[in-house]
C-alpha cells in the first residue's frame, strides 16, 4: 500500500471531533519544548504536528483556506513556547 492510499484510509471522511493544544506533561514526556496543536479525529486516532518525521520537535500545521476572489488564507496552527524553568531562575 502506498503513503498516499494510507494516508486517505486514515483520513479521508473522518469527522474532527477535538482541537486541543498537547500539555505541558505531555510535551515533557516526549521530550518537546513546545506543545502543538492536536487534532482527533471520530475514530480516536489523533494528529499531531512534527517538526521532522524523527519527532524531534513539535510542528506546525499551514491551512490554506480559498476565498471567492481565489486568494488564500492561510492559518497557522502553531506551537506554545513552553518556558524553561530554570531559564527563569538564572
Amino acid at each position: 500500500m502506498s503513503m498516499q492510499e494510507k494516508a486517505e484510509r486514515l483520513l479521508l471522511g473522518k469527522r474532527i471531533t477535538k482541537i486541543e493544544w498537547m500539555s505541558k506533561e505531555e510535551t515533557k514526556t516526549i521530550l518537546w519544548n513546545y506543545s502543538p496543536v492536536c487534532i482527533q479525529l471520530e475514530d480516536g486516532t489523533w494528529i499531531i504536528p512534527q517538526s521532522d518525521d524523527e519527532g524531534n520537535e513539535a510542528g506546525v500545521l499551514t491551512i490554506s483556506v480559498p476565498k471567492k476572489n481565489h486568494e488564500h488564507d492561510f492559518l497557522v496552527l502553531g506551537v506554545e513556547r513552553r518556558l524553561n524553568n530554570s531559564a527563569n531562575n538564572s
